[in-house]
């Protein structure tokens, strides 16, 4: 496949296990450094690269990275709609509402039925507000809300609207149940980990959270940052050839 970086190219990228965002573009940007597109005028330019909405280390998934011109339309594809899949863990909470602090509250979920669960879950499609974890990138007074939350300091965090398209239920195993959500922009599933504890008057934490699609690029067609960089390192072999 011939890539021109400089001109722009939308890679969809499979985020591994504990890789931050950042890791995933900077793995691509060095892979694609001395590509031959980018020598422009007989003089290299530097990549120019973004992704359009970051995931959690916590999480895996579809990334999407943007090139050359192509970053222009970042913002465009941030506000496609966007599906995960995913693991809440019912009776535990935590401080950021997934597994990077341990378990700080335990509740009850003997009381929790198939029916209870299945109402809940319907009861979270429209249009909702939501109050984004303190552990997050959210800008609180031109700070970052997890760097509050480092130093132990409660800040308040405003609740935004967001909306839920569909929240399927697709296994219950107390204490783990399955889940398949389709959202808007901005949602954060951890908060709905967050939430959906509450509704049931338990609690909950996200274990596991992959995201499945925004707009209509799917992960079944990304590659891992690995695995873009020896593909692109093995087209550059043969042309050589």
């Amino acid at each position: 496949m011939n890539h021109n970086f400089y001109t722009g190219e939308i890679l969809l990228i499979d985020k591994p296990l504990t890789w931050s965002s950042f890791q995933a573009v900077n793995k691509l940007k060095h892979a694609i450094k001395h590509h031959p597109s980018l020598l422009v005028n007989e003089a290299r330019v530097k990549p120019k690269i973004g992704h359009a909405g970051t995931l959690d280390p916590l999480a895996t998934g579809l990334l999407i990275v943007c090139t050359g011109k192509k970053t222009k339309t970042i913002n465009e594809l941030m506000g496609l709609e966007k599906e995960y899949t995913g693991t809440f863990f019912m009776g535990a909470t935590t401080p950021c509402f997934d597994l990077e602090k341990a378990v700080d509250a335990t509740f009850p979920i003997d009381h929790l039925t198939q029916a209870d669960i299945l109402r809940a879950a319907a009861d979270f499609i429209g249009i909702r507000q939501q109050t984004p974890p303190l552990y997050s990138a959210v800008f609180i007074d031109g700070k970052r809300a997890y760097e509050y939350a480092r130093a132990g300091i409660d800040a308040e965090l405003k609740s935004r609207e967001i909306t839920i398209k569909e929240f399927e239920i697709t296994s219950i195993q107390l204490p783990h149940i399955n889940f398949r959500i389709v959202c808007s922009k901005g949602t954060y599933i951890r908060s709905i980990a967050r939430d959906f504890g509450s509704a049931l008057g338990s609690g909950a934490h996200l274990t596991a959270l992959r995201r499945t699609r925004i707009g209509h690029f799917r992960v079944e067609d990304a590659v891992t940052p690995h695995e873009f960089s020896a593909n692109l390192q093995e087209n550059s072999t043969t042309s050589q050839a």
